[in-house]
């Protein structure tokens, strides 16, 4: 298995920006130095969910600061953003750190992020499959031009090419966040592996593994290609380690719902529409129960649960759910130490 942390740069309430993003700093270099796989960064805007706007260059700073690792973003969102500003990024990353780079994508929410870079509601509602495939022509070929609803010019020479990269892979792994079938299709069609949120549990992950291969292999896809893609499925869920059980649990529950109010609330929609956030006390007390949270053993067998249950072997855990730097660190150092060698 590949177990990682999923970085938000959560900013809990009482804490300064600048501290959240401190602790995505050193949870960063704690994954590398605890043995794990990788980390996930996410990004976000004018919200204190996460205070990581752009992932892509926070992950820059990041695979300058590690050996080892794997840095991915969780997602960079293509609704905002150019998809060959956003690949030039990525083939820069990839290159720059010897194919440490994961590109992750995804369309985002229907925020005032939209109005604010210009983007407009129709790049969320239809424009994503747009998008990626010009991302995905800008990562695998010398010369890109498009002449697409949205995207139209003239070809240019793709600079630097992710192909440059000596001894690696010839383009940065994308991965592609689903949260509907729609989404599944989009990336099954592209032989992309998916992201799947940590609001989910084993059993609809399942059913969104089984629905990417039916329509994988709709797409033409050898069953060879659907497994070796589909190793590449990233399974996002929450990590909190305890001696005993009801510490993990309690701890989550006396942190989570506190920012998760404030962050959740504080997402303004570009058109008014009426948005069903959860219950923050209900959220941590499920994500408690379905993800690896309690004693070493525990989360050990959740991981693995899940793992069988899925056939998704491939980790990023948020860590960061205390909102404590010092508890942050011991919760990665145990996953590396406690739980990491029962899953071997």
């Amino acid at each position: 298995m590949r177990v990682g942390t999923f970085v938000l740069a959560a900013q809990f309430p009482g804490q300064g920006q600048g501290e959240a993003l401190h602790r995505a700093v050193r949870t960063a270099e704690v994954v590398e130095e605890a043995g794990l796989d990788s980390v996930w960064l996410a990004e976000h805007h004018f919200v204190p969910y996460g205070v990581c706007p752009s992932a892509t260059t926070l992950a820059g700073f990041l695979l300058g600061r590690t050996r080892r690792i794997r840095v991915g973003t969780a997602v960079s969102v293509l609704s905002t953003a150019h998809p060959v500003a956003l690949g030039e990024q990525a083939a820069l990353l990839h290159v720059a750190s010897g194919g440490r780079f994961t590109l992750g994508v995804g369309r985002g929410g229907p925020w005032v992020d939209l109005e604010v870079f210009g983007a407009g509601l129709a790049a969320y509602e239809s424009g994503f499959p747009e998008s990626l495939d010009l991302l995905m022509r800008w990562l695998t070929e010398s010369r890109v031009g498009a002449q697409g609803e949205r995207f139209a010019f003239r070809d240019v020479a793709v600079v630097p090419r992710p192909g440059e990269l000596i001894g690696g892979p010839a383009a940065p792994e994308v991965v592609v966040a689903c949260t509907s079938p729609k989404s599944v299709r989009t990336a099954a069609e592209r032989g992309l592996p998916m992201l799947l949120g940590m609001h989910c549990g084993d059993e609809e992950k399942a059913e969104m593994v089984a629905c990417w291969e039916r329509c994988a292999r709709e797409a033409g896809r050898t069953p060879e290609e659907i497994v070796r893609i589909g190793a590449g499925h990233v399974s996002a869920g929450v990590v909190q380690l305890a001696d005993r059980a009801a510490d993990a649990s309690e701890a989550l529950v006396k942190a989570m719902p506190g920012w998760l109010k404030q962050g959740l609330d504080a997402h303004v929609t570009v058109d008014g529409r009426h948005r069903a956030m959860r219950d923050p006390v209900a959220y941590t007390e499920l994500l408690c129960a379905l993800h690896a949270v309690g004693t070493p053993r525990l989360a050990a067998d959740r991981l693995a649960a899940t793992a069988e249950r899925t056939g998704i072997t491939r980790f990023a855990l948020l860590a960061e759910g205390s909102g404590d730097l010092a508890a942050t660190e011991e919760n990665v150092r145990r996953l590396g130490a406690e739980v990491l060698p029962l899953l071997v």
